[in-house]
């Protein structure tokens, strides 16, 4: 899906006061980032490593992993269809509702696709498919699932790719990147853009078996990670607990945020990360988003593509208080505007 995602403002001639639609944190890239991403300018007068060597050993030493374990990428939609490519022609199920990029991506490579109720999802589950796709936490819900190790054990004829795109957002579960060498029936995709602000630079990361990583790699490009990325992946993992985000004041800025939300016309839906779904009781989300955009400048993620999910959802992340509070300001003129 080319276009149909989050943060779409760039193709609006309103400006946007307040950003809604995007799972990234809003507080901005890490101290520091800049000055080091300016200081290594002189690396793209060069071509970058092949395979982004050098991040892949900080990565599988973060991770007490070996450096075969890890497969470093240009966000996780790279990975996404790379892991696609390399199981083309599989049955996969994919848990909904649920990103539109692992559908796109398996039926490009021919794959036969299924679905999987997120809801009736848990480690009794009889799984028939070859492949599967969940998000965890997942977007957009924000919910998660926790007993991933029992899934993988209960089901070893088949290969779970878990995206862990939002793991540094919720305090509900850790990550399974630590199952890898265990079982070799689990593929990990990590992002490294959202919890540090640097969706722009597209990078992000496999952790897997080395049998499962080799397979992957026959798919990928030379030079994907470009030289910037790969210092902002170097940066990252320098200074990894120096700049981890507020992740327990950020839930509760979200826990006030839906307080505030419910004197507005709509139903908040229970999610373990800053970032939940919301149903209008009255209307459609694709004529409140452009309500919001034309009148406050607010943008939002019309939720209703998404396999499972109607016309009155949207997704919406906590941001500060001040903009929060625009709009459920907002929401409550369109409550009048609508009445």
């Amino acid at each position: 899906m080319l276009y149909g995602h989050g943060d779409d403002g760039y193709r609006f001639k309103a400006d946007i006061v307040a950003d809604f639609s995007t799972n990234v944190w809003y507080g901005g890239e890490p101290q520091g980032l800049k000055e080091h991403i300016f200081s290594n300018w002189n690396t793209i007068n060069r071509y970058p490593e092949v395979l982004a060597e050098s991040l892949s050993k900080k990565i599988s030493e973060h991770h007490s992993l070996h450096a075969d374990n890890i497969l470093v990428n240009s966000g996780s939609t790279e990975s996404i269809y790379l892991v696609a490519q390399a199981f083309r022609q599989k049955k996969t199920a994919i848990v909904v509702p649920s990103f539109a990029e692992y559908e796109d991506a398996a039926k490009m490579y021919g794959h036969e696709v299924s679905f999987i109720d997120w809801r009736l999802l848990n480690p009794s589950t009889p799984i028939k498919t070859e492949l599967v796709f969940l998000c965890n936490p997942n977007n957009p819900t924000g919910e998660v699932l926790i007993n991933i190790e029992e899934l993988l054990s209960n089901n070893p004829q088949t290969i779970f790719v878990i995206d862990e795109a939002f793991i540094e957002f919720t305090l509900a579960i850790n990550s399974s990147v630590s199952l890898v060498n265990k079982y070799k029936n689990l593929i990990i995709l990590r992002s490294l853009t959202k919890a540090y602000a640097v969706p722009g630079l597209r990078l992000g990361y496999i952790a897997a078996h080395a049998g499962l990583i080799n397979k992957v790699k026959q798919f990928k490009l030379p030079w994907s990670v470009n030289a910037i990325a790969l210092e902002t992946g170097k940066f990252i993992f320098d200074n990894y607990l120096d700049i981890q985000l507020p992740v327990r004041d950020l839930l509760d800025d979200k826990k006030s945020f839906i307080n505030s939300l419910m004197e507005t016309p709509v139903e908040v839906l229970t999610s373990h990360t800053h970032f939940f779904l919301v149903e209008l009781l009255n209307g459609e989300a694709s004529t409140l988003k452009q309500y919001l955009i034309k009148n406050y400048g607010i943008l939002i993620r019309d939720a209703s593509n998404f396999r499972g999910l109607g016309a009155g959802h949207f997704r919406v992340a906590t941001l500060s208080a001040a903009k929060n509070q625009l709009l459920v300001n907002a929401l409550k003129e369109w409550k009048n505007h609508t009445s």
